[in-house]
């Protein structure tokens, strides 16, 4: 018995998606120069972020990483990043997707976003008790 997708999407379509989408952040001002400080095989790292989002939308089970992790880890990724990175996804997502299927994966981007977002940001804050205004 498989699991149903979250929306309707392709292999094929996760792959473009991935694709059109690095081939944007490699151009960026900003992302460009993090990414290119860990990422030395572009096939190989879109096709790992390409398992990622199968296994986050069509629950196959081919990825097997630790997103928080490696973001976490790499030291340079800046909690106001993720706010750059989403506005490509969501710009490739619009421009290679139905309408429907688009706002759907955006949704999931925004969700993961956020929580590895939240994890850099701990990295970031200063130590001690939290400061309540």
């Amino acid at each position: 018995m498989s699991i149903p997708p979250r929306f309707p999407v392709t292999p094929e379509q996760i792959d473009r998606v991935v694709a059109v989408f690095y081939g944007a952040v490699r151009r960026h001002e900003v992302l460009g120069p993090v990414f290119a400080n860990h990422v030395s095989d572009w096939p190989e790292h879109e096709a790992r972020i390409a398992a990622f989002w199968r296994n986050a939308i069509l629950f196959q089970r081919v990825y097997d990483g630790n997103p928080m992790r490696v973001h976490r880890a790499a030291g340079d990724v800046r909690p106001e990043h993720f706010r750059d990175w989403l506005a490509l996804f969501d710009a490739t997502l619009a421009r290679l997707l139905p309408e429907e299927t688009a706002q759907a994966w955006s949704a999931l981007a925004h969700r993961i976003g956020a929580g590895l977002r939240m994890g850099v940001e701990d990295l970031h804050a200063p130590a001690g008790p939290p400061v309540l205004r």
